[in-house]
């Protein structure tokens, strides 16, 4: 019964931090909720993968759907079976979220796609990226985030929190999914207790 509870907890889990990271994803394809810089293709490249969306998003919703389903599962070899498949579920879950916290992170290092002004005029470029001849990154020094980018307005602090609320999303999914990696091996060996103990107070009946 601990099992299977503690399957639907991290489905449920699994499902909000989905949502979020899906949410967020697409407010990063709309710096400023403005159209037009996604059409004109000036929106960062990290930002544009949608790994919040099809990664931490759709895959994770299929293994969150997966684990509800299994947890209500009667029988003890049939449970037993059932937390078998689970595992690749998990591991399709750690994939994507895993892919997913990768790019945020990168794209919240890289820095936003805007436009900037250079000697030859304003061009459309990643001007904040580090360089370590240069400096460490825009994340150590605030003053940059408002005196570099022209367009899109306000587009280094989206980044920032939408990046940072995506990468904390998609690495909550892989810390629960790790986890519940101890949950179905519980279940592997002890099966479903509900149904086990029922069939052996039936036996002692009998």
């Amino acid at each position: 019964m601990c099992v299977a509870s503690c399957l639907r907890c991290v489905a449920k889990m699994l499902v909000s931090l989905s949502i979020i990271c899906i949410l967020t994803n697409i407010l990063l394809l709309l710096p400023g909720f403005n159209f037009h810089f996604l059409l004109e293709g000036h929106v960062t490249k990290e930002a544009t993968w949608s790994t919040g969306i099809w990664s931490s998003g759709i895959l994770v919703l299929v293994g969150a759907r997966a684990f509800m389903t299994s947890s209500k599962t009667k029988g003890c070899f049939s449970f037993r079976t059932q937390m078998c498949f689970q595992l690749n579920y998990s591991a399709l879950i750690l994939l994507g979220s895993g892919l997913c916290s990768w790019v945020s992170v990168t794209g919240l290092v890289q820095g936003p796609l805007c436009l900037y002004n250079t000697s030859v005029g304003q061009v459309w470029g990643v001007p904040l990226q580090p360089h370590p001849d240069r400096f460490p990154g825009y994340l150590y020094n605030r003053t940059m985030w408002e005196g570099v980018c022209e367009r899109p307005r306000g587009v280094v602090m989206w980044n920032v929190v939408l990046f940072s609320v995506l990468a904390l999303s998609s690495a909550l999914q892989l810390l629960f999914t790790a986890g519940n990696l101890f949950n179905l091996l519980l279940g592997i060996l002890l099966g479903d207790t509900r149904s086990c103990v029922k069939r052996s107070n039936n036996q002692e009946v009998s």
